[in-house]
């Protein structure tokens, strides 16, 4: 049997252990949105589409956009439609009625604005501060959280509200949680592969509760803003 690619293993990891860590977001922004049949999102950095398969449940019509192949393919297995790149325009004259970047990048955000309707909704999310975040202000995972209000601003968008959601990232051993953090390509930057996981291993161990569990408390903060 030919080896799974290191890519294709990387995104099993995020669809299969991570992903499901944001759950508790994701519901909020829906549940804040009052989501429900017949809404139209189209949804940012989607990975391997569960926030798109959360929305639908609730009866929206959900697109996503991920520019990562090997997820985007994972996406596309749940029978989800998934886009390498934001649309630039409404799509068949139909504008979507939200847009979520729960990973907001300027330059996809402001591409992907003109699919959405006037009045529609933009939620931007990040980590929310330091010292409630155990990922990037304990194990190095990134750079310091985006301004979110800044990009609502720069945007030429209205803010119509906030809010914090408890993100607690539970693993059931030190290797998953490894896997797990690996997966978020927040430690793509090293150099060393090899020895940022063996270091990543050893920064969990405090987080070990008695049975093997590793438990990693974060907040995340979430905008919700208007388009004009």
């Amino acid at each position: 049997m030919t080896p799974m690619p290191t890519a294709t293993l990387v995104a099993r990891d995020w669809a299969e252990i991570q992903e499901r860590m944001l759950v508790p977001l994701y519901e909020a922004v829906y549940d804040r949105l009052e989501v429900g049949p017949g809404d139209r999102l189209l949804g940012l950095d989607c990975g391997a589409g569960l926030p798109l398969l959360l929305a639908a449940g609730r009866g929206a019509v959900a697109t996503g956009v991920e520019t990562d192949p090997a997820r985007r393919a994972l996406a596309r297995e749940r029978l989800l439609e998934v886009l390498a790149a934001p649309p630039t325009a409404p799509p068949a004259n139909r504008p979507y009625d939200a847009l979520l970047a729960f990973s907001p990048d300027p330059a996809a955000l402001a591409a992907a604005l003109p699919a959405v309707r006037r009045g529609g909704a933009v939620v931007l999310a990040d980590w929310g501060p330091a010292e409630r975040c155990t990922v990037p202000s304990v194990l190095g995972g990134g750079p310091a959280p985006r301004d979110l209000d800044a990009l609502v601003e720069g945007a030429g968008l209205w803010p119509d509200g906030s809010g914090r959601v408890f993100c607690p990232f539970g693993y059931a051993d030190v290797d998953s949680a490894v896997r797990g953090l690996l997966s978020t390509r927040l430690y793509d930057g090293a150099a060393d592969p090899a020895l940022a996981e063996k270091e990543l291993a050893e920064a969990l161990h405090p987080y070990e509760r008695p049975d093997g569990a590793v438990w990693l408390p974060n907040i995340f903060r979430y905008v919700i803003a208007r388009v004009a």
